[in-house]
């Protein structure tokens, strides 16, 4: 997500400037396809009128010469083109996939009022989708947030039925291709719509300025969450510490996690592994609703923790959901080290990793688009 924004930011700076610029997305993919659906290529027209710079990415490399050839043909002449990539082995010299799998990708030309939409929706944390026609040829499409749509895909029952699945996705995040009849009729298939979520950063706080908070900020940033740090130590807790943060918040840990807004999505890592900070933050994290606690310390320093928390009357469930010592086994030392360690394990977590070697691993690498995250959270609060 993160990616793909990072891309569409950079396609609506490029359409301010008037630049033309045709956006390919990749709108399904089969088998172990090295993007996922939602990822795209943008190729930007030059002053001159020729291809210009090309940004992001929708296969890693394997067939992006075939997809700029597609994104050039659309600059030519406006018309949007769909395509699928599969493996080559009939013919050494076609475009396809070394992983074995097969992606779909459409290109079109990017419409500026449609991105200012999505970008202004995304930077004040509201979740936005866009849903497009793909019928060939088709430009049609309808831009949908919780209260509020945009757009027509032809006729006001299609809308209705479109708009209504789009809701539905929002919550979820889940991007993919709806298929419902051309008139909005949920039993028939005959068109496919595209739909394309995008949900504002997931949060990531960090409790504890020390100085893995720094380090963790940066890579949680660079990872596409939106970081905040917390200690209640103004001496300690300043911007000019945590310059990769996006907000930095002098407070008891646990009176502002008490005030501040949690879901499914948000990661909690506890780096203070001090009982006077750590065990009335943990009493508010772990019955609550983040999708990911985790807690630094040493052996030693984590038994102590969870007498306190059972003394303090936490469940054995609100205690197996607690990651403590926080992190992967990388051998880390260092706070950089300690960082990356702390991040593989989330990273691991949200996508249903195991954490192992690839190569010690079989089946495919990457996994189904899921939220595991999301599922162990709803059966906590359920």
């Amino acid at each position: 997500m993160a990616e793909g924004l990072a891309v569409l930011r950079a396609v609506h700076d490029r359409l301010r400037r008037g630049r033309r610029v045709a956006v390919a997305t990749v709108v399904r993919t089969d088998g172990s396809a090295p993007r996922a659906a939602g990822a795209c290529l943008a190729l930007v027209q030059a002053p001159d009128g020729t291809p210009g710079e090309v940004l992001g990415s929708v296969s890693g490399g394997c067939v992006e010469s075939a997809v700029h050839e597609l994104a050039c043909e659309v600059l030519a002449d406006g018309r949007p083109r769909q395509a699928r990539y599969g493996t080559a082995q009939d013919d050494p010299f076609a475009p396809g996939l070394t992983c074995g799998g097969t992606i779909e990708v459409r290109v079109a030309l990017a419409d500026e009022d449609v991105l200012r939409t999505v970008l202004a929706a995304v930077d004040e944390q509201r979740p936005v989708a866009v849903a497009t026609a793909l019928t060939p040829g088709s430009t049609r499409r309808v831009v949908v947030e919780e209260l509020r749509h945009d757009g027509s895909l032809g006729s006001g029952r299609l809308d209705a039925a479109v708009v209504d699945a789009v809701r539905g996705r929002l919550a979820a995040g889940s991007s993919g291709v709806l298929r419902l009849g051309a008139d909005g009729d949920r039993r028939a298939d005959d068109l496919e719509v595209l739909v394309e979520v995008f949900a504002p950063a997931p949060r990531w706080i960090v409790f504890g300025a020390v100085d893995v908070a720094a380090a963790l900020s940066r890579v949680a940033a660079f990872l596409g969450f939106h970081v905040t740090v917390c200690d209640a130590r103004p001496a300690f807790t300043t911007a000019a510490r945590f310059p990769d943060a996006h907000e930095v918040v002098v407070d008891w840990p646990h009176r502002y996690l008490q005030r501040t807004t949690v879901d499914a999505s948000t990661v909690l890592t506890v780096l203070t592994h001090d009982p006077k900070f750590d065990v009335p933050l943990l009493q508010v994290a772990l019955p609550g609703p983040a999708g990911v606690v985790g807690a630094m310390g040493s052996r030693r320093t984590h038994a102590d923790r969870l007498e306190r928390l059972r003394e303090a009357g936490l469940t054995a469930a609100d205690l197996a959901r607690l990651r403590s010592p926080v992190g992967l086994d990388l051998g880390a030392r260092t706070p950089e080290e300690t960082a990356v360690s702390i991040a593989a394990e989330v990273v691991a977590v949200r996508g249903g990793g195991t954490g192992r070697p690839l190569r010690d691993t079989r089946g495919r690498i990457h996994h189904e688009q899921f939220d595991a995250v999301v599922a162990a959270a709803a059966e906590v609060c359920a």
